[in-house]
C-alpha cells in the first residue's frame, strides 16, 4: 500500500493506555489517532478509512460486569457491521491486556471464519485472587497463522491484570484452537531452553494467572486478528526493561515492538 498505514487507536470508558499504543504505532511506522470509541458509534469517524484497529489496555466501563465485557458488547452490538467489515477486508485487528478481554467476549477472539461474533473462551479471575503486575516471557508458535508474531521466539514485558486466566466451557476447542495454531502465545519458563512451550499449566509466577495451556494470547483462523494480556507496549524501549542496567545492551528499541514491526510490514507488503 502506498503511504504510511493508519492506526485507529480506540478511547474511552476508561481505556487508559492509548497514548503509549499510540507512540509504539508510530515507532513501528504507522501513524495512529485516538478515536472515541462514539466516534465510531455516531459516525463521526469510520472504521473504513484505517487500516490498523487496536484495542489498548486499561479498565473499560470501571471492569463493571467483568472486565471487558460492557465495552464489547458496546463494539458487538453498537458497531458490529463496522468490525465485522474491517475484520472481513483482512485489516489487522489487535486488543491488549483488557483489548484482549474485550476481542475475547465480544466473540472475534479466538473467532471462526464466518466472523460470527460468537463467544467461545472468556478470561477469568487470576487464580492468585489477585490483581498481577509482574514481568513475564512469552513465547511464540511458530506454526501460527498470526501476522503480529510472525518470525518471534520470545519475548519479556509485564503483565498487569486482575482477570487473565483463559478458560473455555469446551475444552475440546482447546485442542483445535492449537492444531491451527490459534494458541499464538505462552507463558514459559525463561530458564528452559527454546523451545519450551507446554499444555501442563506452569507454577506460579510463571504463569501469573494460572491461564489453561499457559495461553497468554490467540489469533482468529486468518492471523489477521491477534489479542495478548501482558503488555508488549510497555517494552517499547531498552530503557523499560525489568533488568536493562544488569545488561549490555544499548538504547534501542525494547523486545515489544517487533509485535507492532510486524502488522506495520505486513501491510507494506514486507
Amino acid at each position: 500500500m502506498a503511504g504510511r498505514p493508519r492506526a485507529a487507536v480506540l478511547s474511552g470508558f476508561g481505556i487508559n493506555c492509548e497514548t503509549e499504543t499510540m507512540a509504539v504505532f508510530e515507532m513501528a511506522g504507522a501513524t495512529a489517532d485516538r478515536i472515541h470509541v462514539n466516534q465510531l458509534v455516531t459516525g463521526a469517524a469510520d472504521l473504513s478509512d484505517y487500516q490498523i484497529m487496536a484495542i489498548p489496555g486499561g479498565f473499560s466501563f470501571g471492569d463493571h460486569l467483568g472486565s471487558g465485557r460492557l465495552l464489547g458488547n458496546r463494539l458487538r452490538f453498537g458497531l458490529r457491521e463496522q468490525v465485522r467489515g474491517f475484520v472481513k477486508a483482512g485489516k489487522p485487528v489487535i486488543g491488549i491486556c483488557n483489548g484482549f478481554q474485550v476481542l475475547v467476549k465480544m466473540g472475534l477472539l479466538p473467532g471462526d471464519d464466518e466472523v460470527s461474533l460468537t463467544q467461545t473462551a472468556s478470561l477469568a479471575l487470576n487464580d492468585s485472587g489477585h490483581y498481577e503486575n509482574r514481568w513475564v516471557t512469552l513465547e511464540f508458535d511458530p506454526s501460527s497463522p498470526c501476522i503480529w508474531t510472525r518470525g518471534m521466539k520470545r519475548i519479556r514485558v509485564p503483565v498487569r491484570h486482575g482477570e487473565g486466566k483463559f478458560v473455555t466451557d469446551d475444552r475440546a476447542l482447546l485442542d483445535k484452537w492449537s492444531a491451527s495454531g490459534q494458541l499464538a502465545v505462552r507463558y514459559v519458563d525463561p530458564i528452559t531452553p527454546y523451545p519450551s512451550i507446554s499444555d501442563e499449566t506452569l507454577p506460579y509466577p510463571t504463569s501469573p494467572n494460572q491461564s489453561w495451556r499457559n495461553i497468554a494470547g490467540v489469533c482468529d483462523p486468518t492471523g489477521m486478528v491477534f489479542g495478548l494480556m501482558p503488555h508488549p507496549e510497555a517494552n517499547h524501549s531498552t530503557w523499560l526493561g525489568a533488568t536493562w542496567t544488569r545488561e549490555d545492551s544499548e538504547h534501542g528499541e525494547g523486545e515489544g515492538m517487533a509485535i507492532f514491526h510486524n502488522a506495520v510490514e505486513h501491510l507494506m507488503g514486507g
